[in-house]
């Protein structure tokens, strides 16, 4: 038996609530499970990182079956679902994706996948941040995802989880065929420069900005996620909200 079935599970994304990584993940959940809730922002909210909704209200509205759509972030997702709509039963599993795009190295500290998935921690539920990978002008591997996502679920289910701990996973910009496997990995980085204000002007000749993903070339150390999906696999990744650096942390204490 599946033991995606035993859990009560929350879907959210920051691609928006039709985001076709999120149609295909509460496809395949709802396959093996009947205790499915889909929270998700009624528009794409990529970059949102952790952010919450605190100087405008935060409103939703039904679009389905155990479906809300909520214009906020997906923290702001994450919190209605526990305090609100599901506050009589909370979810005890949640799966935040599968976003188009990679979270990979700094990504996670932008990116409203993995904040989801870190809020979902922070409230105590087991969750996991999922993304498929690609690259632009180049269309998406969804069917590597479709392949992979349900067993490698189940496989970290299997795992004792240990409080405080979420999963980053990070599948690779090729096709099923081509996946050489899984690499448990640890957070990447890339050379500075991967988001950059780029300045171009309006009609009245007064210039905007967009922020541009110039992705540099990574720090690749052998057990990084860029390593990892760089040779074609799928990296998983187990992440924390306590970002203290206990080494240095005992070593200021000696000197003050």
């Amino acid at each position: 038996m599946s033991l995606l079935s035993a859990e009560r599970v929350l879907l959210v994304n920051d691609d928006g609530i039709e985001g076709p990584g999120l149609v295909l993940l509460e496809k395949l959940i709802r396959n093996v499970c009947d205790d499915v809730w889909v929270i998700a922002p009624d528009e794409e909210r990529s970059g949102a990182s952790h952010s919450l909704s605190i100087t405008v209200p935060v409103r939703m509205k039904e679009a389905g079956h155990q479906r809300y759509a909520v214009k906020g972030t997906p923290t702001d997702c994450v919190l209605l679902a526990y305090y609100e709509i599901m506050k009589n039963n909370p979810p005890t599993l949640l799966l935040s994706g599968i976003n188009r795009g990679a979270n990979l190295g700094e990504d996670v500290t932008y990116s409203g996948t993995t904040s989801a998935a870190l809020e979902g921690v922070l409230l105590g539920m087991k969750s996991i941040a999922l993304s498929q990978i690609f690259s632009y002008g180049n269309s998406t591997h969804w069917e590597t995802a479709e392949k992979y996502a349900k067993p490698l679920l189940e496989k970290i289910l299997r795992v004792k989880w240990r409080d405080g701990i979420f999963y980053n996973i990070n599948f690779p910009d090729a096709a099923p065929e081509h996946v050489s496997g899984v690499k448990i990995t640890k957070q990447g980085r890339r050379e500075p420069g991967s988001f950059i204000p780029e300045q171009r002007f309006d009609g009245r000749e007064l210039p905007y900005y967009w922020i541009r993903l110039l992705y540099k070339e990574g720090v690749n150390h052998p057990d990084s996620d860029l390593a990892a999906v760089e040779n074609n696999a799928i990296s998983v990744t187990p992440l924390q909200p306590e970002m203290t650096n206990e080494e240095l942390m005992f070593k200021l204490r000696d000197y003050f």
